[in-house]
């Protein structure tokens, strides 16, 4: 009975999952949804920021603090390790809905891009964001990443497993296309508000803190990884450390 019941809850962190990925295409893209990211203004602006910054704070720490091995180890001793990933994406989901629920439009227009041709590139620069993170999941294991594959092993009366380094496709570019692709949709917008753009800043800064605290641990964990590290770039291609690839090789 009880595989089963871990089997129902990662289906159901991975439904949500889903769903809450695909609204939030629509929230901060302005598109489709009753409530998004650009919405009409209800609160002053200094409310509206120390909202909004709040918000994404809360989200940071949610997403940095489940990830850390101490987190980990506390949690394994109160539930089975493989349901691990499905809680932790449950959590991102909870997180990121209440950052969608109670973010505070602010107004005011940073910029605008006023050429239909050059809005449309935009727009597709957004879209390739959210492509981009949906592609680099399914290079290290898409299932295994979003905590379904470890609920069917636990099904399957399997046993889950240890990190270990994959560096298909663009993870030999660099070493982060998930957290680009986050960028790209923070920042691909034809109309920059105000609120856009504190989330756009906000969300820059803790990826780059994410990454450190994540490179932390991925090092301690994994002997590989420094010299990962030192081939290829964070977010950016580089030609330079390509090259530096090729001679090793």
């Amino acid at each position: 009975m009880k595989r089963y019941l871990l089997l129902s809850y990662g289906i159901f962190a991975y439904v949500v999952s889903i769903l809450t990925i695909a609204y939030s295409v629509g929230f901060f893209g302005n598109m489709l949804v009753v409530r998004t990211i650009d919405g009409a203004a209800l609160i002053p602006m200094r409310e509206a920021l120390v909202v909004n910054v709040s918000l994404i704070i809360a989200f940071g720490l949610q997403h940095s603090g489940m990830a850390r091995r101490p987190f980990k180890n506390w949690l394994h001793k109160r539930m089975n390790p493989c349901s691990e990933r499905s809680t932790y994406v449950l959590a991102a989901c909870v997180a990121m809905v209440i950052v969608m629920v109670f973010w505070q439009p602010m107004g005011g227009i940073v910029w605008a891009v006023q050429n239909q041709m050059l809005s449309r590139s935009i727009y597709a620069i957004y879209f390739g964001g959210w492509a981009l993170m949906l592609y680099a999941t399914f290079l290290i294991n898409h299932f295994e990443l979003f905590g379904l594959q470890q609920a069917w092993t636990v099904f399957r009366r399997g046993h889950c497993w240890g990190p270990e380094l994959k560096t298909p496709g663009l993870y030999r570019h660099v070493r982060h296309p998930i957290y680009l692709g986050w960028l790209l949709v923070a920042w691909a917008t034809p109309i920059m508000t105000a609120t856009h753009l504190v989330f756009a800043a906000c969300i820059t800064i803790y990826i780059l803190i994410g990454i450190q605290l994540e490179e932390r641990d991925l090092a301690a964990e994994l002997p590989d990884y420094q010299q990962y590290k030192r081939k290829v770039p964070m977010l950016l291609p580089s030609w330079r450390k390509r090259l530096l690839q090729e001679s090793d090789s």
